[in-house]
């Protein structure tokens, strides 16, 4: 790299550190937790609390920062609310509530989808479309999910209604499709829950495209459909898992499970450097995209299964079958101590735990500890710029003398 171009970059670093985080409504949504603080802050104040959680287990490397800090939420949902004038407003929830807060913008959503969102609302107003009343549960549109692909520029819309008919359907459906031409697939869903819930259980329906959007990760295309689990930070994600690899130090050989695989996005980045590997999913949605991820990408050392990963464990315990390495992924919630226990059972010598919340790692370490497993090394990434997530790779190494309960 020439002289001039590191300069250039020292620069753009520097000035992606002292952005600074304005949103006027951060108070009231509560989704940007360091609103008012510069980017460094944020990211420093995140290593300091992985590292007061972890480092008692194991060492803690410096935080990974986000390029690009700002709209690059690639999933993005809102709710709809008709007031008493006749003014139609979309936006979040406010903190712990469901008082709806009117924003213009949002400094963390994918740009095109937060414009195409307001224009709903707008559409909403001028057509007179009813909007869903969560008090007297009567109405039309009630919610809209917009997911984009940074890699190919596909964008999927969901409008959720609350009734079992979209009355204005057809002509709100048109007029948004001639405002927005770069909407690849538009569908809609029926959510008639008194949850907090974005899309109902119910089917999915076309409108127009094919109900998903194809996005790339690490060279690997992913279907992605409305309810897929796939990272929101798509260019953060790419280090995520390059990273998690690279700490593993796989040889190439390793038998391996993905559990909560979701779509395979973990699993079919893995698959290049390990000499098998099976996804374990709950959901059958995901389960069936994670096959159709594997064909389009020609994978053949992938397998997924759908099912309870903990039953899964349990029962090829009961077998000859060794594994080598376990991954997980799971919720904010962690994963649970039958899930641990069962894995012991296994006895995999080398675990990958990729976690969005620091506290649940942390319990969750104690418990792969009690059972034999010792935290080797940990690396917080900095996946959501400006909100409380942080996602940290932790490797697990298993002991020789494997439970404490064995000792």
């Amino acid at each position: 790299m020439k002289s001039s171009e590191i300069e250039n970059e020292k620069t753009r670093i520097k000035d992606t550190l002292i952005i600074r985080n304005r949103c006027p409504v951060s108070k009231d949504c509560g989704g940007c937790s360091f609103a008012g603080r510069t980017y460094f802050e944020q990211a420093v104040a995140k290593e300091k609390r992985v590292s007061n959680l972890l480092s008692d287990h194991c060492e803690v490397l410096p935080i990974f920062y986000c390029d690009q800090p700002l709209y690059y939420r690639n999933k993005v949902h809102s709710q709809f609310k008709r007031l008493r004038n006749g003014h139609v407003i979309v936006g979040p929830y406010e903190a712990h509530s469901h008082k709806i807060i009117e924003v213009e913008s949002c400094l963390i959503e994918n740009r095109t989808a937060s414009s195409i969102i307001r224009d709903c609302a707008k559409l909403a107003e001028r057509l007179k479309v009813e909007i869903f009343d969560e008090v007297k549960r009567t109405g039309d549109l009630r919610r809209i999910l917009v997911r984009t692909a940074d890699a190919t520029g596909e964008i999927m819309v969901v409008l959720i209604i609350g009734s079992k008919y979209f009355k204005k359907k057809k002509v709100f459906c048109d007029e948004l499709l001639k405002l927005h031409p770069e909407i690849t697939t538009l569908l809609i869903n029926i959510n008639t829950r008194q949850d907090s819930m974005i899309l109902g259980s119910g089917e999915v329906k076309k409108v127009t495209g094919n109900g998903y959007i194809t996005d790339i990760v690490l060279g690997k295309k992913f279907r992605v459909s409305p309810d897929s689990f796939m990272q929101s930070n798509r260019s953060q994600a790419e280090f995520l898992y390059s990273e998690a690899i690279r700490l593993a130090e796989f040889t190439g050989e390793e038998t391996c499970i993905d559990a909560y695989c979701g779509t395979g996005s973990t699993t079919l980045s893995f698959a290049n450097y390990v000499g098998s590997i099976t996804g374990v999913e709950l959901n059958e949605s995901a389960f069936k995209d994670a096959l159709k991820n594997a064909a389009a990408n020609k994978i053949k050392n992938a397998e997924f299964v759908l099912g309870d990963a903990t039953l899964y464990m349990e029962k090829l315990s009961r077998t000859d079958t060794k594994i080598d390495a376990v991954i997980l992924d799971p919720t904010r919630k962690g994963t649970t101590a039958k899930f641990i226990k069962s894995l012991s059972k296994l006895a995999p010598p080398k675990v990958v735990y990729i976690s969005c919340c620091p506290e649940t790692l942390a319990r969750d370490l104690k418990i792969f500890e009690n059972q034999g497993y010792t935290a080797r090394i940990a690396e917080p990434v900095d996946m959501f710029p400006w909100t409380d997530s942080v996602e940290t790779i932790v490797i697990l190494g298993r002991n020789s003398k494997g439970t404490k309960n064995d000792r």
